[in-house]
């Protein structure tokens, strides 16, 4: 009972917030509940206590039952990487699979261990000091991107479909590699025994990465044999509703990466072959529902993301150490993005300005915080909290708001038309 009422005030809470998003600041769905969020978070923490101190004492209750990392990392997560993969062409995918895998693992690793030199050699000046592995674990928490609120603002700017994808394909493959990172770093954080050999590594990685991967595939070849040629959309909702619950159940019980077992499995569901025959009215009911529940599910995220500035203690703190990794991180993630980019073959170079593109338009979202969060007690954690918070805000309110100005898609156009025509004269 305790567990519902939870959960039907956060919707309840959700939904007012939306609403007066709408009605008022008109921002992005995400962002808005989040700076909405954000805001009553901040009046609570400032005069709650005096003017509303049942309805601060409450909230504070609910957001503090609720574990913020279990519901995201084992529950919401699924569900939204199901649907954002669900939604991906896969021709689109394959087209730009060379820049995504590189982004979503060679640049995971580039950024991890920027961010946690960079954050290691610069936080003092802050006057916050750091051991060079915590630094590494925040690297590594903080490198996967979370594209969920510039999606919609980049599709709005018409942006090309291969800039589009190569974001959205980063974002679904990167979160299972960084968390892969993340546990290994922590680990060694915390002191437990940990084979650091080149081939103890790869087989983690193998097992992780390609376990999910493989797993996902079956998951989705199996659902989707079973959706073939079936005129009930209601079954075909909860066969998918069991591919990604059940599924996810299976990878944690054979360790091997959750998040990347949905992303297979939603990219087979979302590119049915001929040859499954889905019905047209059965596809649409299919893709409106994981749709509906990719905004609900985003809408409570975000509420999550603002609300729980009330749970972090002494922000205030460490608001300039906040400010120094914001600039780290952004430093980090354009040497992530540049690097690879150069590393690549001529059919996959990237111009400045789509560079710029990706390195602004990689926001960072609640797996950071969910990250962050699962750190064990320790004196580095608050701390570390504190400025992932502060990354991720900066990250979503202001990255978010932005990211229309900077994809300017007639310039990447011109920028793309001059490049192929050297690439040309070249030949």
């Amino acid at each position: 009972m305790e567990l519902y009422y939870s959960f039907s005030i956060l919707i309840v809470l959700a939904t007012m917030f939306e609403y007066i998003n709408h009605k008022l600041l008109r921002l992005p769905s995400t962002i808005g509940v989040m700076v909405i969020a954000i805001c009553v978070s901040i009046i609570l923490i400032l005069f709650g206590e005096s003017l509303l101190p049942k309805t601060t004492l409450s909230l504070h209750k609910i957001v503090s039952s609720v574990d913020f990392t279990e519901v995201l990392m084992g529950a919401m997560l699924n569900f939204l990487l199901f649907a954002g993969g669900i939604h991906i062409n896969i021709k689109d995918l394959r087209e730009q699979i060379a820049p995504v895998v590189m982004f979503a693992s060679i640049g995971v690793v580039i950024s991890t261990f920027a961010v946690g030199f960079g954050a290691y050699y610069l936080l003092p000046f802050a006057g916050v000091e750091i051991p060079l592995i915590y630094c590494l674990v925040f690297g590594a928490l903080i490198s996967p991107t979370d594209p969920v609120a510039v999606l919609s603002i980049l599709k709005k700017a018409k942006v090309s479909k291969s800039l589009e994808t190569k974001v959205a394909g980063e974002s679904l493959f990167n979160d299972g590699v960084a968390i892969v990172v993340f546990t290994v770093l922590l680990q060694i954080a915390v002191g437990k025994q940990v084979d650091l050999t080149l081939e103890s590594i790869l087989m983690l990685v193998v097992q992780e990465a390609g376990g999910g991967l493989l797993l996902g595939a079956v998951l989705g070849f199996i659902g989707s044999k079973m959706m073939q040629n079936t005129n009930d959309y209601i079954l075909s909702v909860l066969i998918t509703l069991s591919i990604v619950m059940g599924g996810y159940l299976i990878a944690h019980s054979m360790h091997i990466s959750g998040p990347l077992t949905m992303v297979a499995a939603g990219l087979f569901m979302g590119n049915f072959s001929p040859k499954f025959k889905m019905k047209s009215e059965v596809r649409d009911y299919l893709v409106k529902f994981w749709e509906l529940i990719d905004e609900i599910m985003n809408a409570v995220l975000f509420l999550f993301i603002g609300l729980e500035l009330l749970l972090i203690k002494n922000l205030n703190e460490y608001l300039f150490a906040g400010g120094i990794c914001i600039l780290v991180v952004l430093l980090a993630r354009w040497v992530s993005i540049f690097f690879p980019t150069k590393l690549m073959s001529f059919k996959h170079r990237f111009t400045p300005q789509t560079v710029k593109v990706l390195v602004w338009g990689g926001l960072r979202g609640g797996v950071s915080i969910a990250l962050a969060l699962s750190i064990p007690k320790s004196e580095y954690n608050h701390i570390i909290i504190s400025i992932t918070y502060c990354v991720v805000v900066f990250s979503i309110i202001f990255q978010g708001l932005t990211i229309d100005k900077i994809a300017n898609p007639k310039k990447i156009a011109q920028e793309e038309t001059k490049q192929e025509e050297l690439e040309e004269m070249k030949n």
